[in-house]
């Protein structure tokens, strides 16, 4: 049956499927409800469909089309099933982007910089400027003053930003939060930067203090710092203010380089009542932000916008193109702009706006009845990421498809995560909750005080 898939359906499906597509399929081993432990250097996915050479009848029998027609409709079912259960990762699933299907038969790439055409002529650049116009406005910079393109994901934003910072400041020192995303410490590796390490406040935003202290050690190097804007477990938002009064207050006046990794808020800030703003007009170099998150995009793709005074370390001509390039990949998905401009020309600023009310409602709601079932819980203030205590089973975290970190996990309340599904959640937690948890306090719930803060800890020294 395929009405329960997870990484072992799609063993089901190979072997589902027959003639020859899914006999590849490796069998998968048993799994015990533990945690999955990662071997490094090793391969561990369980199951893949074999790529086999036609038979030399095929063209007559048309058996391998049917074959392969097989695995694909029972592949999408297991997407359906999937996505029914999708509540720990930053997606939004609620799109239909039907009216463009159309384009699919298009080899569309968009080589090198956004602003300059390359003889290459199938291309989105039009559609490409017209979101980073966009993005440009939200952020408060003018079309002359800055520059920037589509990027292939979140982490290459992260990439770039933090090499525009690096080529303004080659010896500066990278300083970013605990709980950055961890592509902000591969980038350190990549260009060989010193990187410190900050600690983080209980609600996961970084310590102004500790950041102060870090950089008096280091007064005779610039600083180039990865602000959050939304960290990855927690959904907490960096104090960008406080983090520009301290570099200005520890002597790192005009000796600093700001990137702001807004990969999921860094789109819902701009729409909170209240919000601390994200703009160009504070000493910031770049911001990037992911599309495949709250914008809703199928495929993975981000936006990266810094000021043009600074690309031009970075960019070079590149003859085979007749271009210019400053981007990290050369080769950029040409279809991903598109679907940008589709989206942000469907809702425009009102629609985001309702939807991150939304979202923000939606999240409360979780967050109250997770603490009415006395389930330790915490919501950031500016955030839709749900924080409680991890699931006990991990069959549960499997289905649910939940992150998770040590003694927590997340709910990252997106668009399509309605009442319905999250009432659905959770009457499923209580119950499996209650099979995990002796009534008779053998086997208690644990304490996430250290994770979340002792007044949102529901553990029996720490509930009220």
């Amino acid at each position: 049956m395929v009405g329960s898939v997870g990484n072992d359906g799609l063993m089901e499906l190979g072997a589902a499927a027959g003639n020859g597509v899914g006999k590849g399929a490796r069998p998968m081993e048993e799994q015990p409800p533990a945690r999955r432990e990662v071997v490094l250097g090793r391969n561990v996915h369980t199951a893949s469909f074999a790529v086999k050479e036609p038979e030399a009848d095929d063209d007559e029998t048309g058996e391998r089309e049917a074959a392969m027609a097989s695995v694909l409709a029972l592949y999408r079912r297991s997407l359906v099933e999937r996505t029914k259960h999708h509540l720990g990762y930053p997606y939004n699933l609620d799109f239909d982007y039907g009216a463009l299907s159309r384009l699919q038969h298009f080899s569309i790439n968009n080589l090198g910089d956004p602003f300059i055409e390359s003889n290459y002529g199938v291309h989105s650049r039009q559609f490409e400027v017209g979101v980073l116009d966009w993005f440009a406005r939200l952020w408060e910079l003018e079309k002359n003053e800055y520059w920037g393109y589509i990027t292939n994901c979140g982490t290459e934003g992260n990439l770039h930003g933090i090499l525009v910072g690096r080529e303004v400041f080659p010896d500066g020192i990278l300083y970013a939060s605990l709980e950055s995303h961890y592509s902000v410490f591969k980038a350190a590796r990549m260009y060989r930067m010193e990187c410190v390490k900050v600690d983080t406040l209980i609600s996961g935003e970084i310590d102004c203090a500790d950041f102060q202290r870090n950089l008096l050690l280091n007064r005779d190097k610039p600083a180039i710092i990865n602000v959050n804007i939304g960290t990855t477990v927690k959904g907490a938002v960096d104090d960008l203010d406080m983090v520009i009064k301290t570099l200005e207050e520890s002597g790192f006046k005009d000796r600093f380089y700001i990137h702001c990794d807004g990969a999921l808020f860094g789109l819902m800030i701009p729409f909170v009542k209240k919000a601390p703003k994200v703009t160009f007009k504070k000493p910031i170099g770049s911001v990037s932000v992911s599309g495949h998150k709250f914008v809703g995009c199928p495929m993975p793709c981000g936006v990266q916008i810094t000021r043009l005074e600074h690309i031009n370390a970075l960019s070079s001509n590149v003859e085979y193109l007749a271009s210019r390039d400053a981007t990290i990949m050369g080769s950029r998905n040409g279809h991903a702009p598109i679907f940008l401009w589709y989206t942000l020309n469907r809702k425009g600023y009102r629609g985001f706006q309702k939807e991150v009310q939304k979202c923000l409602r939606n999240a409360h709601y979780l967050k109250d009845r997770l603490r009415e079932a006395g389930i330790g819980a915490m919501l950031n203030e500016l955030s839709s990421t749900v924080v409680f205590e991890r699931p006990k089973d991990e069959e549960f975290v499997r289905r649910w498809q939940l992150a998770c970190e040590g003694s927590i996990a997340h709910v990252v309340v997106m668009p399509n995560v309605t009442i319905d599904k999250l009432d659905y959640f959770l009457n499923e937690l209580a119950e499996k909750r209650a099979a995990w948890y002796d009534q008779d306090g053998m086997c208690q719930p644990p304490c996430i005080a250290g994770d979340v803060g002792q007044e949102n800890c529901a553990c029996i020294l720490h509930k009220k």
